[in-house]
């Protein structure tokens, strides 16, 4: 008799302990379901699309990427995030009147000589990231020193390959673009074309 007992009390705390884990594994798949995800590529900048190239008169200076016809360059949007310490690829260009820059300079529609600390940065920093940093000043840090300089330029990351842009293709998404006095400023040799720099805001 005492044996049925426990046989029905052992029975009965086995049930009790199946229902428990079957409430739990529920309840852990209904959090499962609503939990948020983070988005895949957040904080990415893709490309957007693609220009055909054209060929044509292209100033060679500072060693200039021109533009080969029938050539297909990737175009860009976007920018990646800005932080205190933005990586980008630090190019040479001069912003003078006849120099491997186009025409005047997208900020203040002028040209700017090469003694100027000058840049000019990828579309999406200028203008479509939600801050537009015409005529601001940022801070370029590389080679163990820095520079202020001020942003007077777009490197444009959709548009090229015609006269206003020198017949050379769309910039990268991580460009600035800087005069020789922002290569001189760092201590850079200008031969070197370019250079891994990190950037912020001042």
């Amino acid at each position: 008799m005492a044996n049925m007992k426990l046989l029905a009390v052992f029975a009965v705390l086995q049930f009790l302990s199946l229902h428990l884990q079957v409430h739990a594994v529920s309840g852990s798949a209904a959090s499962s379901v609503h939990k948020p995800t983070k988005p895949s590529g957040a904080g990415k900048c893709h490309i957007s699309g693609f220009l055909h190239g054209v060929a044509g008169k292209c100033n060679r200076e500072h060693g200039s990427d021109c533009c080969v016809a029938g050539h297909r360059y990737p175009q860009f949007r976007c920018s990646p995030p800005v932080s205190a310490e933005t990586p980008a690829i630090l190019t040479l260009n001069s912003f003078a009147a006849g120099g491997d820059g186009g025409g005047k300079s997208f900020c203040d529609n002028r040209f700017h000589k090469d003694s100027e600390v000058v840049v000019a940065l990828s579309t999406g920093w200028l203008r479509l990231d939600g801050t537009r940093r015409c005529n601001k000043m940022i801070r370029i840090n590389g080679n163990g020193r820095f520079a202020l300089a001020k942003v007077v330029d777009e490197c444009d990351s959709v548009n090229g390959c015609d006269a206003e842009h020198n017949f050379e293709p769309p910039c990268p998404n991580n460009v600035v673009d800087g005069s020789p006095a922002v290569w001189k400023a760092l201590g850079l040799n200008e031969d070197i074309g370019e250079f891994k720099i990190t950037w912020s805001d001042v």
